[in-house]
C-alpha cells in the first residue's frame, strides 16, 4: 500500500484575539478618524507617529494593575538581547519621545496619533489583541485649562461624528479628590504600606457602573463572588470606610458647581482634595465661559479610571443612548474614550517631572456605536463604477473611459478577467458597484456608451414579474454619446446620494 504523502501547507487561520477588517468598515473607519483628526487640526495639536515597538524597560511599570514590565504586553529579544515589545498603548511611547526629544519641542507639546495598539490578554467577545487607539495629548503645563480643553474638544468630535447632543455624557472627576476621600477613609492615597489596598478600592470603584453599589460596596469590604462562582478578594474596609467611600462615589451626576458643593464637605480635612476640587472649579468657569453645560460636561465622583499614573483630573466620554445587540436586547455602549492628568510619566525618563494630559478614544467602540446610530454612511460601502470588456482587443479603449472617469475623482475600475458578460455583471455586483458602463459593437459605431445604473436596477426588478416584461422595461438602463460618459455617470451617482 502506498504510502500517503504528508500535506505540509500552511494552515489559512488567523490567531486569537485579532481580525481582518474589510473594506467598508476599513472605509468607514478612516472617514471617522478623519473627523476626529480635523478637530485635534481646529484645536491646533500636531499629528505624530511613534514606533510600534519600544524597549520593554520605556513601557516600565505604567502598565494597568501589572508590576511586571513584561505582563501584558508581546515581547521578543533583539540581536542585542534587549527586551522589546509592541506598544501596549500610545501615551508611553509619547513619554519616551518627549523625553527623548525634550529640549526641541515647544512646551507645552501638543499631538494627537492614531495606531494599533497590542495586548498579550485573553481574548474575548468584542476584547481583541490588536486594536486602533486615537490620542490627543498636551505635555509641559499643569494648567487645569489644558484639561478643560480636552472636555471640550471630545464633545466637538462626537458631535461632528453625528452623535446628538443628549446622546452622549462628558464625565469628569479628579484623582486628588478621591486621594482626600481615601484620607477620609482611613487609606493612604500615596503610601507603599497602602497601595495594594488602594489599588483595589480603585478597581472596585471603576466597576460602579456594572456592578451597583451593592456589588462595590462588597469588593471594598469582604469581597465578592461572581455569576460563574470566581472569588474576588476585597479591601477589607471597615463598615464606616465603605459608607464613605460609597457616600462620594453615588453622588448623582448633574450641574458642576452643585455637585463640587456636595463633594466639598466630605474632603474638608484634606489639603490634596481640596486642590484637586479648586482645579475642578476651575475647570467649571473655563467650560461654562466656553458654552459647555451640563447637557454636555458633568463632574461624576464615579468616574476613576483604571490606570495608577493619572495624578489630577479624569474624564470619560459615555454614550448614554440604547442599542440592540446581536441577540436582540437593548443595551447602552458606556465608555467609548477617557483620559486624564498623568504628571509623572514623563519623569521616569528624565527624572524631573513633567506635566501632561491627554485623551484617549476607543476607535474600534466608537465605530460600532456609529454603526447603531446609522452614521457611518452609504457611501463609504458602495465600489467603484466598472467598466465592462466585451471585445479584449477594446481594452485599451476601455482603460481610456475608466481614465476620464478617475481623472474626475469618480472611483473606476476596468473588468480584469477573461469572463462575458454574465459573469462580469455578477462581479460588478459582488464588488457593489454602483453603475457599470457597456460598449458595445453597436454602441461604438452609434459613438454612444451604455450605462446601467445598477442601484436603481435592483430597486425596479421587484415588481418586474418575468423575464420578457424585463426586455422590455430595461430598467435602469440609458445609452448616451460617449463624450457625455463623465456626466452621465456622475448624474447616475448623484441621484444615490
Amino acid at each position: 500500500m502506498a504510502k500517503q504523502k504528508k500535506d505540509n501547507r500552511p494552515k489559512a487561520a488567523l490567531p486569537k484575539g485579532f481580525r481582518d477588517i474589510g473594506a467598508e468598515e476599513l472605509r468607514s473607519l478612516t472617514s471617522m478618524v478623519a473627523t476626529i483628526r480635523e478637530v485635534c487640526e481646529v484645536y491646533g495639536f500636531e499629528p505624530l507617529s511613534t514606533s510600534a515597538i519600544e524597549y520593554t524597560e520605556a513601557l516600565g511599570k505604567f502598565l494597568p494593575d501589572q508590576d511586571r514590565p513584561n505582563a501584558g504586553v508581546f515581547s521578543f529579544q533583539d540581536d542585542d538581547e534587549q527586551w522589546m515589545s509592541l506598544r501596549y498603548d500610545l501615551t508611553a511611547p509619547l513619554a519616551r519621545y518627549v523625553a527623548e526629544n525634550y529640549d526641541a519641542l515647544p512646551k507645552p507639546y501638543r499631538r494627537y496619533q492614531t495606531g494599533s495598539v497590542f495586548r498579550n490578554e485573553k481574548p474575548g467577545p468584542g476584547r481583541f489583541r490588536e486594536f486602533t487607539q486615537f490620542d490627543a495629548d498636551t505635555v509641559g503645563t499643569d494648567n487645569p485649562a489644558a484639561d478643560a480643553e480636552f472636555c471640550m474638544l471630545a464633545p466637538d468630535a462626537l458631535e461632528r461624528l453625528g452623535i446628538p447632543r443628549g446622546s452622549y455624557r462628558m464625565n469628569v472627576n479628579s484623582r486628588k479628590v478621591l486621594d482626600g476621600v481615601l484620607e477620609a477613609a482611613g487609606i493612604d492615597p500615596a503610601g507603599e504600606a497602602d497601595a495594594r489596598r488602594r489599588l483595589t478600592v480603585l478597581r472596585a470603584i471603576d466597576k460602579l457602573d456594572r456592578l451597583g453599589s451593592e456589588g462595590v460596596a462588597l469588593l471594598l469590604g469582604p469581597g465578592r463572588k461572581d455569576e460563574s462562582g470566581d472569588f474576588t478578594e476585597g479591601a477589607g474596609l471597615a463598615p464606616k470606610a465603605i459608607e464613605t467611600i460609597l457616600g462620594f462615589v453615588t453622588i448623582a451626576p448633574g450641574e458642576r458647581g452643585a455637585t463640587l458643593e456636595r463633594i466639598a464637605p466630605l474632603i474638608e480635612r484634606s489639603a490634596r482634595g481640596m486642590e484637586g476640587l479648586a482645579e475642578l472649579a476651575r475647570m467649571d468657569d473655563l467650560l461654562s465661559a466656553g458654552g459647555y453645560g451640563a447637557d454636555r460636561v458633568v463632574v461624576n465622583p464615579g468616574v476613576v479610571r483604571g490606570l495608577e499614573y493619572y495624578t489630577g483630573p479624569v474624564f470619560e466620554a459615555e454614550l448614554t443612548f440604547e442599542a440592540r445587540a446581536e441577540d436582540g436586547t437593548l443595551a447602552r455602549f458606556g465608555s467609548v474614550g477617557g483620559g486624564g492628568r498623568y504628571d509623572g510619566l514623563v519623569a521616569r525618563f528624565r527624572g524631573n517631572e513633567v506635566p501632561a494630559t491627554g485623551f484617549s478614544i476607543g476607535v474600534s467602540r466608537l465605530y460600532a456605536a456609529l454603526k447603531a446610530l446609522g452614521r457611518t454612511g452609504e457611501a463609504a460601502s458602495r465600489g467603484p463604477v466598472v467598466v465592462l470588456v466585451l471585445d479584449q482587443a477594446r481594452l485599451p479603449d476601455c482603460q481610456r473611459m475608466a481614465q476620464s472617469l478617475r481623472a474626475e475623482s469618480i472611483r473606476a475600475e476596468v473588468y480584469l478577467g477573461t469572463s462575458g458578460l454574465k459573469a462580469q455583471m455578477r462581479y460588478a455586483d459582488k464588488r457593489g458597484a454602483p453603475v457599470v458602463v457597456i460598449e458595445g459593437d453597436e454602441e461604438r459605431q452609434r459613438g454612444e456608451v451604455t450605462l446601467k445604473d445598477l442601484i436603481e436596477g435592483s430597486r425596479l426588478a421587484g415588481g418586474i414579474r418575468d423575464h420578457q416584461e424585463w426586455k422590455e422595461a430595461r430598467p435602469a438602463q440609458v445609452s448616451v454619446p460617449a463624450a457625455d460618459l463623465v456626466a452621465e455617470v456622475r448624474r447616475l451617482l448623484s441621484r444615490h446620494g
